[in-house]
């Protein structure tokens, strides 16, 4: 890089791995697509509007058009479903990039910078420039390991289908840890500070629900939801979640609820009653406790290892009225 001040078009071309080059206009007649569908595809990925004169697409762009057009020519998905992948796609991707920016930042500049100094800048887009071919196939082969899990879970799921026919409605444990007095916390400690409290958190409960084989959904800053293929693991993710926080000096106790039940999965995420019910449950959990539902409730009763407690039953606002319990492990002499 120069010592001159960076040039947007050089840094953009540096990160795209490629020169900018085509119009909008162009790249729609390399890849042979409409230009409804690009702009279409363009908005899902989360990029801006751009006029078709603008200069703004590489070969690597052109090259993504063409997979994405032979996909549909494939019958491997349809247009919907191209949009669909390519949203869910430009979501992930958008927050890793920041991330990834974040932490170079803060390992370059420091943390406690107010904004990069033009130095600075130009050390960080060193680094890319010599490192970012490393990175690239990082992101690749974890890709490659959460869908070869993804997988798997999907083939279980169309393993207990009775009737071929029937769309799959996969049964999980679905459990949110939620952290104790975080509107109040986010009053007394300024941004930084904050952020640490949450990326602690958020380090803590993933390692744990990893560590157990379990699945991290998403997270939502003061709130995992994460879920679990039997009864069994969705109880022992709680306990754990929760004694590995009560550890963190750092981090507020969580409360946690768990429900188990029918769930819809949907680009990534979980839907339905159960998931609604598990966040209920939640609310319900006093500080360093486990609640679950009735039915995780009835998978446990015969379980040596946990201590399963019936409270008072109470309204669930869309649901009705529940039956919640109090989980614990099993204390033995």
């Amino acid at each position: 890089m120069s010592a001159q001040t960076p040039d947007p078009k050089e840094i953009e071309e540096l990160l795209l791995g490629g020169e900018l080059r085509y119009t909008r206009m162009d790249a729609v007649r390399l890849a042979g697509v409409t230009p409804d569908f690009s702009q279409r595809l363009w908005r899902a990925f989360g990029y801006p509007h751009l006029t078709d004169d603008t200069v703004a697409f590489t070969e690597g762009d052109i090259a993504a058009l063409c997979r994405v057009r032979r996909l549909m020519e494939d019958d491997v998905l349809d247009e919907d479903g191209v949009m669909r992948m390519v949203r869910a796609v430009g979501q992930t991707m958008s927050r890793l990039a920041e991330w990834q920016v974040d932490l170079l930042t803060a390992r370059i500049v420091g943390e406690t910078a107010d904004a990069p100094s033009k130095e600075a800048v130009e050390l960080i887009l060193d680094v890319a420039e010599k490192h970012i071919a490393d990175f690239e196939p990082l992101i690749v082969h974890a890709w490659r390991r959460q869908l070869a899990a993804a997988g798997t879970r999907a083939m279980a799921v169309a393993g207990t289908q009775d009737d071929e026919t029937a769309p799959a409605r996969a049964r999980a444990a679905v459990g949110f840890a939620d952290m104790v007095a975080f509107t109040q916390m986010s009053r007394e400690l300024d941004e930084l500070d904050l952020a640490r409290v949450v990326e602690r958190f958020e380090e803590t409960a993933s390692d744990v629900v990893a560590a157990n084989g379990g699945r991290l959904v998403k997270t939502l800053g003061d709130e995992v939801l994460f879920s679990a293929e039997t009864p069994q693991l969705g109880a022992e993710l709680a306990l754990c979640i929760a004694e590995a926080i009560k550890e963190e000096t750092e981090v507020p106790d969580v409360r946690v609820g768990v429900a188990y039940g029918p769930v819809v999965p949907l680009m990534g995420d979980l839907f339905g009653t159960t998931v609604n019910l598990a966040a209920r449950l939640t609310s319900i959990a006093r500080p360093g406790s486990i609640v679950v539902d009735a039915g995780l409730a009835a998978e446990l009763e015969q379980s040596e290892s946990y201590e399963i407690t019936r409270i008072v039953r109470r309204p669930a606002r869309g649901l009705g009225i529940i039956q919640p319990y109090v989980l614990r492990r099993t204390v033995r002499d």
